[in-house]
């Protein structure tokens, strides 16, 4: 059986050691901010004794401030300990002081360590307290040059297997009705309305997208395949390009009147068709919606 992993992630304020550990969430790793170094063995614990837990990461930093100081005891007493029970790993988030000073500016927040003298004494103090913990680190991460983006493929890239990488992009393929409002979440909104309308065929009116009769009539518009090949084409190239820019989920929607006909064909043959390159989640928001109203009326 494999070892656990424990990752606690640490380092300067302001490095990104936020985007880190989301990234590590990301990975599927089980993961707490801001916990109290005195409370990790107890959280190891926890995790020790959860059959489904197998990666952990902790992210530790200043605004524990009454309890950061027994981080270097603490990681020592675990690493003590360990008896190869388990990985455990520490991954220091860093950049210089110029570049921390330059995004505590940006953002107008001030250091946790400033008090009345400044960013830079603050940052300063900061490194000289984590010097111990810098030492002991499994791996530094310098971030001066990455954006939160690089950040993150760099912690996909460096501690994700090829499965892991895979399973942190999904592709959300739906459809809604646009009398009962637009999705908000929608990356990418198609409005299919211009393709004639099943609803007004009586045979129809009560089937939806997913049924024969109604996809035939669907695909059988003028239009209809033209148009779903300009989509599909253009989404196909944008997918990979927003995987690379580091997205997590992209939301695709298709539109039409009621989402019960045309916008259901849609974005069912569209999640066929991406479902042996992609990870999909077909979604029709209001297949039933016209149907439950009428039964509440």
């Amino acid at each position: 059986m494999a070892k656990k992993e424990l990752v606690i992630v640490t380092g300067m304020s302001g490095s990104g050691k936020t985007v880190a550990i989301q990234a590590f969430e990301d990975l599927g790793y089980f993961t707490v901010q801001n916990l109290p170094p005195a409370m990790l063995p107890k959280f190891w614990q926890m995790i020790s004794d959860e059959d489904n837990i197998q990666r952990a990461a902790v992210m530790i930093d200043l605004r524990s401030q009454s309890f950061f100081d027994d981080l270097d005891d603490e990681i020592k007493k675990m690493s003590a300990d360990n008896n190869d029970y388990y990985d455990l790993k520490i991954v220091y988030i860093d950049a210089t002081d110029e570049e921390l000073v330059a995004r505590y500016k940006e953002t107008r927040r001030s250091h946790p360590l400033s008090g009345d003298k400044g960013t830079l004494y603050g940052i300063q103090t900061e490194r000289h307290r984590l010097t111990e913990i810098h030492d002991m680190a499994s791996e530094v991460i310098h971030t001066d040059d990455f954006a939160p983006r690089q950040l993150r493929n760099y912690i996909l890239e460096h501690f994700g297997s090829d499965e892991d990488r895979e399973g942190t992009f999904a592709v959300q393929v739906m459809s809604f009705g646009f009398k009962y409002g637009v999705p908000v979440d929608a990356d990418l909104l198609i409005d299919v309305r211009f393709l004639k309308n099943p609803y007004y065929i009586t045979a129809l009116r009560e089937q939806t997208g997913l049924d024969k009769e109604v996809w035939d009539y669907v695909w059988s518009s003028e239009d209809a395949e033209e148009f779903y090949q300009r989509e599909s084409s253009l989404i196909k190239w944008l997918l990979p390009k927003y995987k690379a820019e580091g997205k997590s989920t992209l939301t695709i929607a298709f539109g039409c009147t009621g989402g019960q006909h045309r916008s259901v064909a849609f974005a069912h043959r569209l999640s066929q068709d991406l479902a042996n390159d992609w990870k999909v989640n077909e979604y029709h928001r209001d297949i039933n919606r016209r149907k439950e109203s009428s039964n509440r009326s």
